[in-house]
């Protein structure tokens, strides 16, 4: 069966078309019957060539997208649906994968997804077990043929056929913040095997240019697809204060909407005009793609934008000064081109001595202990690799967890996951410091180095990371290697005996050789 997503994805003859719909809660609801209309009505413009369909937007309760995937797929138009980390765990997740493999739905956007929000009596408990880097090592897995251990036996699944990408956010003001996107892009990609990227929402070209470069220049050879909205002055007011985390929206495009809203149609036309002059843009920069929203997009509406935004393409370059919305003292990867208005190939200058936050004694102090205890084969590892042999299994082991602990708990706020992410994270620990425990980078959602969940309260603790290692020229760490998911085997056990026996997540890469745990003897 052939899945046109994926080939006008893959063609560089094609630019692809996706409508994004938002089925909402409930099962039969107003919502869900326009996302049935509106691929009904798609089918018939071979210009779109699937229908995006959100997975709990803004982390509120919604149809699954895969249910409502199966019905627009019987209508004979691809579905690309959102599938993220942050309601399931990697249980759950596999076994949501076979279902759609069976029912032939394929194409997928892999996200970590919005903070969980109110639900049924309250806050819903947050999952995030897995991060995207994790999830499309599993889809890439499963296309190879699953293999698995049942006793004795390995038993090997059928292949399965997924299309599975990513998504990406330029539009960082932070230096710390942009440049954890592009680390966890390249892991995405390197690491997690992902065939294609869709950015978050934004008004500044420059920004879209900045991450096309950035594939391009890094030899990240995947297809990249523009997002673009249909923006209502409401929704960009709701953006514009972080309200729908990681869309960017800024004070000047705002006013530029009130004033267009003056207008007897309430601006509508300059929002078409708007979206239009994005699609153009994008097809003329060199996108493969995009990506079409907005709340109650209709038929004519999005017909308008195809047909008008292949006037823009040939003369795209004319049109980059109308989307000069930069945000306040934002950090751009590489230097402007003049004579573009877009970027040079050239980096931007990163001074080592400019901070964003000051690092604290307990980094110093963790950075010092690591270097004398936690490399292998130098200093003190050897001397700690045999205490822990010898109190491994016996009734000393108890009070060293304690105290291992409660020291944890004090300096970093443990959480006993007992496969500690610290050291890959300038030991701010993502278990318990990241509400979304991203154990490989930062989520989407954070704005001017603030957390999603907390803003203006905590720092995201990769924002915290890159500027402690930062200080010591080590900031390139956060992008060397994937952290693999925590193992909840270990749950409650002492990480470091953990770590210095060869028991957790980092044994294989850096060559610890295994010491299995003692059984005790029965008296």
């Amino acid at each position: 069966m052939i899945n046109r997503f994926k080939e006008s994805l893959l063609d560089p003859g094609t630019f692809s078309v996706t409508w994004e719909i938002v089925p909402g809660r409930g099962a039969k609801e107003k919502a869900q019957e326009e996302a049935i209309a509106t691929a009904k009505i798609a089918v018939k413009d071979p210009r779109i060539h699937a229908i995006t369909i959100t997975d709990c937007p803004g982390g509120n309760p919604a149809i699954l997208a895969e249910n409502l995937g199966k019905e627009i797929l019987d209508i004979g138009i691809e579905p690309l649906v959102h599938f993220t980390c942050k309601d399931k765990n990697r249980t759950q997740m596999e076994s949501q994968l076979y279902a759609m493999a069976r029912s032939n739905i394929r194409n997928l956007l892999v996200m970590t997804g919005d903070y969980v929000n109110n639900a049924y009596e309250g806050r819903a408990k947050p999952v995030f077990d897995i991060d995207p880097i994790h999830c499309c090592g599993l889809l890439g897995e499963m296309n190879k043929g699953l293999e698995y251990e049942m006793g004795p036996r390995k038993i090997t699944n059928q292949p399965t056929d997924f299309f599975y990408g990513c998504a990406v956010s330029p539009f960082k003001s932070q230096e710390s913040e942009q440049i954890a996107q592009y680390n966890k892009l390249v892991k995405k990609i390197r690491d997690g095997g992902a065939q294609f990227v869709i950015t978050q929402l934004g008004y500044d070209m420059r920004k879209f240019h900045e991450v096309l470069q950035f594939m391009r220049l890094n030899n990240l050879n995947v297809p990249l697809v523009g997002n673009i909205y249909l923006l209502p002055l409401g929704t960009a007011k709701l953006m514009n204060r972080n309200g729908i985390p990681g869309c960017v929206v800024t004070d000047e495009l705002v006013a530029t909407l009130e004033k267009e809203k003056e207008s007897e149609d309430k601006g509508l036309e300059q929002r078409l005009i708007r979206a239009a002059k994005m699609y153009g843009i994008m097809k003329g920069m060199g996108f493969a793609g995009a990506h079409i929203g907005g709340h109650g997009l209709k038929p004519e509406q999005m017909e308008y934008i195809l047909d008008e935004g292949e006037k823009y393409v040939d003369h795209w370059q004319s049109y980059v000064e109308d989307f000069d919305y930069p945000m306040k003292k934002g950090f751009y990867y590489y230097k402007k081109d003049p004579e573009t208005g877009l970027n040079s190939e050239e980096r931007t200058e990163i001074d080592p001595d400019d901070l964003e936050m000051k690092v604290g004694f307990i980094y110093h102090l963790s950075h010092f202990t690591h270097w004398l205890m936690m490399t292998p084969g130098r200093n003190l590892f050897n001397f700690m690799r045999g205490f822990y042999k010898l109190i491994d299994g016996t009734v000393w082991m108890r009070p060293y967890h304690f105290c291992e602990h409660m020291a944890k708990v004090v300096l970093y706020d443990c959480k006993d996951c007992g496969d500690c992410a610290l050291t890959q994270v300038a030991y701010s620990c993502p278990m318990s410091k990241c509400p979304k425990n991203q154990r490989n980078g930062a989520c989407g959602g954070s704005r001017d180095g603030w957390c999603e969940v907390y803003p203006g309260k905590k720092k995201c603790v990769y924002v915290k990371a890159y500027n402690r290692l930062k200080g010591y020229g080590l900031e390139h760490e956060l992008s060397e290697y994937s952290v693999a998911p925590c193992d909840w085997n270990l749950y409650q056990q002492a990480s470091w005996p953990n770590y210095f026996l060869g028991r957790d997540h980092d044994a294989d890469r850096l060559g610890i050789p295994y010491v299995p745990p003692k059984v005790k003897k029965k008296s």
